[in-house]
């Protein structure tokens, strides 16, 4: 399946940039603006997500795939391949299943490992909102509190919510999503082989999603890994901390 993609640039080396659960395309605009000073940049909607199609699986296996095709249709590749939490680990499948489209690889904040469920909840709380007299997405905020008591965090997810003269509704596949949270958590644990390009996993110092104990595993996947830690920064690194994300990603990009 093709995904949608936004643009940045005119001219350099191919990036594509994937956003994780909840997120879209939008999510990479302020980074990829940055880096098409000396990039074209492609930020894609992964499947259920943004403007992408509903499908009703999601899974590792399939995301790769969608990306993969994606970069062939555009005809750009072989590219830097640039992924997020759950972009990251869809971008880690691509390189060792496609390496042929994946000209250098940046993980950022995610490792080829299952991770204990999470964001069950605020799915569920998404999707049993009641958006059938919602004005404005205060409405719906205040129906979020219980399960998601961050306010960044809502803010973040109500960026999901559409208000229009149609009323309300949620862009993603929330159902297919809930059902497809345990694999999105996890890794295909019976992936074999390598990817032999230069790989650089970035992670926020504040964040335990890439860990120590991670790095044999990651090594047995990416043996050209190298690492950058963004100390200030949570699981959002290019978010919280978008000067230091840059200052790393960039020269490895070049």
């Amino acid at each position: 399946m093709k995904l949608p993609v936004t643009a940045y640039g005119e001219s350099g080396s191919p990036v594509v940039v994937m956003h994780g659960l909840f997120g879209s395309g939008r999510n990479w605009m302020t980074a990829a603006r940055r880096l098409a000073s000396g990039h074209r940049v492609y930020a894609f909607d992964l499947r259920n997500h943004g403007s992408s199609p509903h499908t009703g699986t999601m899974s590792y296996p399939e995301m790769a795939q969608d990306v993969f095709e994606t970069i062939t249709g555009l005809g750009v590749g072989p590219v830097g391949l640039v992924g997020h939490s759950m972009g990251g680990k869809t971008a880690m499948l691509t390189a060792l299943r496609h390496p042929e489209v994946v000209e250098r690889l940046v993980v950022v904040d995610a490792a080829p490992v299952t991770y204990p469920p999470a964001f069950v909840e605020y799915a569920r709380a998404m999707r049993n909102a009641d958006l059938s007299n919602v004005q404005r997405r205060a409405d719906v905020d205040a129906q979020l509190v219980d399960a998601v008591d961050s306010p960044g965090t809502r803010a973040f997810l109500l960026q999901n919510l559409i208000l229009d003269d149609q009323g309300a509704r949620w862009k993603p596949n929330l159902p297919v999503i809930e059902t497809a949270l345990p694999a999105i958590s996890g890794w295909p644990e019976d992936e074999e082989g390598s990817y032999d390009g230069p790989t650089l996993f970035v992670y926020g110092g504040k964040s335990d999603y890439v860990q120590q104990d991670h790095r044999d595993v990651i090594k047995r996947y990416f043996p050209q890994v190298q690492y950058a830690e963004i100390a200030e920064a949570g699981h959002w690194v290019h978010a919280e901390r978008l000067d230091d994300f840059l200052a790393a990603v960039t020269p490895f990009l070049a």
